[in-house]
């Protein structure tokens, strides 16, 4: 019995391959064998930097979060240990931000942080933490919040805006 080959799955697998290699130099964009390595290694590269992208950004945020803290006459991680003590809940990227474009509004978040942060201090064996005094903290300024608040709110509808929108019916599709 004669060996049945689906041609039409394989030619389509070449073809999608192939697709993918447009814009490539020279035989990489429309030899099989060729195209085909050079497309997985794109994804390989593209898979590993995805991952070095959100590394990169958290190190520019802390960056940014150092020097506008340093303005302020603190280190960023005098600074983060007293943030997180004092119990704000904002993330780098939304620091970074503040400390970038409001900078009146990140010294109203290192002056808070300075005033409720509470110094931790180390034991010789471990210990269960203080109790936080029941002292009602000054909240940071409303500006300070609003701004924080609108720039997850802006974050948000970018995300939003760069989904995929569902593909167009074709004219065929609505005819019937």
């Amino acid at each position: 019995m004669p060996r049945s080959v689906n041609h039409v799955a394989s030619r389509a697998r070449r073809k999608r391959i192939l697709e993918f290699a447009k814009g490539y130099w020279g035989r990489r964009k429309n030899v099989w064998t060729v195209a085909k390595n050079a497309v997985e290694k794109g994804w390989g590269y593209a898979y590993r930097d995805r991952k070095t992208k959100k590394r990169n950004f958290r190190g520019l945020w802390i960056q940014r979060i150092n020097a506008a803290t340093r303005m302020e006459g603190l280190s960023y991680s005098k600074f983060m240990s007293l943030y997180h003590n004092c119990g704000m809940d904002l993330n780098r990227k939304v620091l970074a931000d503040l400390a970038m474009n409001h900078p009146e509004a990140f010294k109203d978040v290192v002056d808070y942080a300075k005033a409720n942060g509470t110094k931790v201090t180390v034991a010789a064996k471990p210990a269960a933490k203080a109790p936080k005094t029941e002292a009602a903290p000054k909240a940071p300024k409303k500006e300070a919040v609003a701004v924080a608040e609108e720039t997850v709110a802006v974050e948000e509808a970018i995300v939003a805006e760069t989904e995929v929108a569902p593909e167009a019916t074709t004219e065929n599709e609505t005819a019937e």
